[in-house]
């Protein structure tokens, strides 16, 4: 797995998001991507100790779904 978000897909969302139009200069994009990197992280993370908390090798759907909540908040600031 690569640890890059495509750079065009980030573009799209941030263009597709607001009301304005907007150009994203390459180190506006970096900071979105990197920004993107770390709440996947931090998400990945959470739901392996929940994982782990139940006795499952595997993280699997219902172990994300039941942290999404609690990262949302966090990252939210």
């Amino acid at each position: 797995m690569t640890m890059k978000a495509p750079k065009t897909k980030v573009k799209a969302i941030v263009k597709h998001k607001t009301k304005t139009d907007v150009k994203l200069r390459p180190a506006a994009a970096a900071m979105v991507e990197l920004s993107l990197l770390l709440f996947l992280n931090m998400l990945a993370v959470e739901a392996r100790t929940k994982a782990s908390e139940e006795k499952c090798a595997t993280v699997r759907g219902h172990h994300l779904q039941a942290v999404c909540k609690k990262i949302l908040k966090k990252s939210r600031g």
